[in-house]
């Protein structure tokens, strides 16, 4: 009895805890959302007023209208979806011959490859601009494209996973004379769904929001993402701040369209790739 009522109150203990930390997560996404609807004089009031007095439902037409956010929107789109594809496809092959073909060095390449991760991009971003300068992808689509198209993260996230796959299911496979292309196409993927998803949310996540890579590498207005859009909100004598949280909200729109439809498959490739190998 005595254990029962311990075992009630330590699970009571972790839900008042759980909801704690999502209100404390939450609150400044509510914010957000509630400063959107505001007059710019009314967002940085003291004490926060949660709720505005008046509801600026304009304030979201009024961000087509000040700076073009339907092309910054095609950009975007633009951009993550292709980068998010080939990020998928490069790091889940490279995954499939780190951790199910054996070759000479693989562990060492793997580890070299892998340890690039630990580098920080500030580093080496200025050899990096120096030498897609030289091949003409600044202030392109296919040189920041060209420059995302690999992660050593998500072959490492990947392979985590691959290993959990039971060799003997391929060996099986190879028997009946299914190549190695065969046997990635038609057994491994569709078994890796959960962590191809959890890429592919990653990937899309990171180039969605990515501001400093296409701040340095893309200068035509027409060219530029969201990001760098709702940075023109910001002013030199003035800051529009009702509409750079109204622009945000809208940003955020197609992360939550993607992340409700495959949560299921994200928590289980983050559980499954972080157990397995």
């Amino acid at each position: 009895m005595i254990e029962k009522k311990q075992s009630a109150f330590t699970r009571t203990a972790i839900y008042v805890l759980l909801i704690v930390l999502t209100t404390i997560t939450l609150l400044p996404l509510v914010w957000m959302f509630s400063a959107s609807l505001k007059l710019d004089s009314e967002v940085f009031t003291v004490p926060i007023k949660w709720l505005p007095e008046t509801f600026h439902w304009e304030n979201y037409p009024k961000v087509w209208e000040k700076i073009d956010f339907a092309t910054f929107s095609f950009n975007s789109i633009k951009l993550t979806v292709i980068i998010t594809i080939i990020q998928v496809i490069t790091c889940s092959f490279a995954a499939y011959g780190f951790s199910k073909c054996n070759f000479r060095g693989r562990d060492t390449l793997f580890l070299c490859y892998v340890g690039t991760i630990a580098i920080p991009w500030q580093t080496y971003m200025l050899p990096q601009y120096s030498l897609m300068r030289t091949l003409g992808g600044v202030d392109t689509h296919w040189g920041y494209i060209a420059l995302q198209a690999f992660s050593a993260f998500g072959v490492f996230l990947l392979r985590q996973f691959y290993q959990g796959i039971p060799n003997e299911l391929l060996e099986a496979a190879r028997i009946d004379g299914l190549s190695e292309y065969g046997i990635y196409a038609r057994i491994v993927l569709p078994l890796a769904k959960p962590a191809l998803t959890t890429l592919t949310i990653f990937t899309f996540v990171t180039i969605w929001n990515d501001f400093m890579g296409p701040m340095i590498y893309i200068n035509t207005e027409s060219l530029k993402t969201i990001p760098l859009g709702i940075r023109m909100f910001l002013g030199q004598y003035s800051t529009s701040y009702e509409l750079i949280m109204a622009a945000s909200v809208m940003s955020l729109l197609p992360v939550f369209a993607l992340y409700i439809p495959c949560q299921r498959f994200f928590v289980q490739g983050v559980a499954t790739s972080g157990l397995k190998g």
